[in-house]
């Protein structure tokens, strides 16, 4: 699924909106000031988030975070429910 918009948002937040309508803020408190996720830290840095066209959100083009991640934990949807070409194959060992 495509990421089409992104906005910042007060304490870690950020909006998204996905190409097939799916929106919501996330909150991404818990990440920032942990591992590279320290850059956060610095005043006015989360709110420079941007969405190049890649559809991956960045920062600073330093840091950035998986779409596809950030839009299974928006809709509670698996990786298999999201891409159906996506299966497992047993291994016979």
């Amino acid at each position: 699924m495509k990421l089409v918009e992104l906005s910042p948002r007060e304490n870690y937040g950020l909006f998204l909106r996905y190409e097939d309508g799916t929106e919501g803020v996330m909150d991404l408190s818990s990440l920032a000031g942990r591992g590279v996720f320290a850059l956060w830290l610095e005043p006015g840095v989360f709110e420079q988030a941007k969405l190049p066209d890649s559809g991956v959100p960045e920062w600073l083009g330093e840091l950035d975070l998986c779409s596809d991640s950030l839009y299974m934990q928006l809709t509670g949807k698996s990786a298999e429910e999201i891409f159906p070409n996506l299966r497992s194959i047993p291994a016979h060992a």
